[in-house]
């Protein structure tokens, strides 16, 4: 579904390339392919192997970067960064990558993901004098490499990733190198590409696709990578712990073209809609996905359910961003400019309405509304995934429970919430045959807490203070 109607956001996506005579154009379409990750600002810092230079702003990525702005830097190594604000919240002075000149040297970082514990390092940090110049938790770690009395930034990178928990994938990046980063669980995409004789890395292998890298492999968790002239090193600065890639990125956050491990996103997504099919089939004359992250989903219930895919609602692509809007009736207008029904396909029809979740259900109470206004007979709402009923403290801003529906009503209450003939969820059990992971264990190397309450890590942040947590 639409993400900004949804609020279900991924915090953000990073980009970097080493070796490239072009690497701010390289950047910017890498970044451009990730916009759908994060577009609340953007931000890029070259290396000419002298000094560090960066441009960044609020704003979509071709607002950010304009030719003008793009003139006036030049390197042969960049680090980007596309943000949707959770943790610290938005404004210009969070907008990554974030750029640090010392006396003798200069460090830009990028980091995609949250770290659980950063409040508590943050505290520790400014009691010994620390003075911070944003409030994302990113910034902790800057903080921590640069204390850090290790030589190298390498080692100190390390040491630093000793001391933070959550989920990271961090690109940082001096005058004469690149190090990158995957944390222990692999909450996070992130993989290796090769461009001629240049590297590149990226949240997700479209970005690679479309500068035109080959495809090298996906980062380890736990593992470390050291990029400069001399090519790339690998080692490990923590054992890899149980695989934990989040399970959203499969069911909604990653482009259906990217593959994650080996697995195709649209294959997969199709794969749940033929799940769905199984688990639940309905009688009905039509199918119709919710552009656009749906439409995988929706093709793949057809197929295995022999009811013919229509495209029954439309995805206005020229709205572009809106803001804030002053009253419900105003809000809801803005759900119909961007998303109008396709009256000639659904009207007079029993209709299966395929999306990939339900956080608070407003806006599939507006959308199911929209359908039956359009003269549906029936409406079906069959969601991809299980219901959403935990906080995520890993990158995605669901932090409390009160936020979602599914944690207070049953999927009745919920059906009768937003009008729906029939809701129906796939199995946790049915998503996890449907990706297709081979890792061990129920949840197939996938982090599930969001569906299950077993998270992967331990929660320090006070936003999970009486809140009961797994630990799996």
């Amino acid at each position: 579904m639409l993400a900004e109607l949804k609020g279900l956001n991924e915090e953000c996506g990073v980009f970097g390339v080493w070796g490239h005579q072009d690497a701010a154009q390289i950047t910017y379409y890498g970044l451009h392919s990730l916009q759908h990750r994060g577009q609340e600002g953007a931000g890029m810092v070259l290396t000419d192997g002298e000094k560090l230079t960066g441009v960044k702003g609020e704003g979509l990525v071709n607002e950010v970067f304009t030719e003008e702005r793009l003139k006036g830097i030049s390197g042969r190594g960049a680090i980007g960064h596309v943000r949707y604000a959770t943790a610290g919240g938005g404004g210009y002075e969070n907008v990554q990558p974030l750029l640090f000149h010392f006396q003798n040297e200069s460090m830009a970082l990028a980091h995609n993901g949250n770290l659980i514990n950063a409040n508590q390092l943050k505290a520790q940090l400014e009691a010994q004098g620390s003075i911070f110049q944003t409030t994302s938790d990113t910034e902790v770690v800057a903080h921590l490499i640069r204390r850090s009395g290790f030589k190298s930034l390498k080692e100190r990178v390390k040491n630093a990733l000793s001391l933070v928990k959550g989920a990271y994938a961090f690109v940082v990046m001096g005058e004469r190198e690149m190090i990158v980063a995957l944390d222990p669980h692999g909450l996070r995409p992130l993989s290796l590409g090769r461009l001629g004789d240049a590297y590149v890395i990226a949240s997700e292998t479209c970005a690679l696709d479309l500068v035109g890298a080959e495809f090298v492999r996906d980062i380890d968790p736990g593992e470390l990578l050291v990029i400069n002239d001399e090519g790339v090193k690998a080692e490990r600065f923590a054992l890899c712990q149980n695989r934990a890639m989040c399970a959203m990125e499969y069911v909604y956050f990653s482009r259906p073209d990217s593959n994650i491990d080996g697995i195709n996103v649209h294959t997969a997504r199709k794969n749940m809609g033929k799940k769905l099919a199984m688990e639940a089939l309905i009688d009905a004359d039509v199918v119709t996905g919710v552009p656009d992250s749906s439409i995988s989903a929706a093709i793949g219930y057809a197929e295995a359910s022999g009811i013919p895919y229509e495209m029954g609602l439309i995805k206005n692509r020229y709205v572009g961003r809106t803001f804030i809007q002053p009253s419900q009736s105003l809000r809801e207008q803005g759900v119909k400019m961007k998303l109008s029904p396709v009256r000639g396909v659904v009207e007079g029809k029993r209709v299966i309405m395929v999306d990939d979740s339900i956080v608070r259900g407003t806006t599939s109470k507006r959308i199911v509304t929209m359908l039956k206004e359009a003269g549906a007979k029936e409406v079906h709402v069959v969601i991809s995934s299980p219901p959403i009923k935990n906080p995520c403290f890993y990158g995605i801003d669901t932090s409390t429970r009160e936020e979602l529906i599914a944690s207070e009503q049953s999927v009745e209450e919920i059906r009768a919430m937003i009008n729906a003939d029939s809701l129906t969820f796939l199995s946790a059990k049915g998503m996890v045959e449907a990706i297709g992971r081979t890792f061990p264990g129920e949840t197939g190397g996938q982090c599930m807490a969001c569906f299950t309450g077993q998270y992967p890590t331990e929660i320090f942040d006070e936003q999970a203070m009486g809140t009961p947590l797994t630990i799996g």
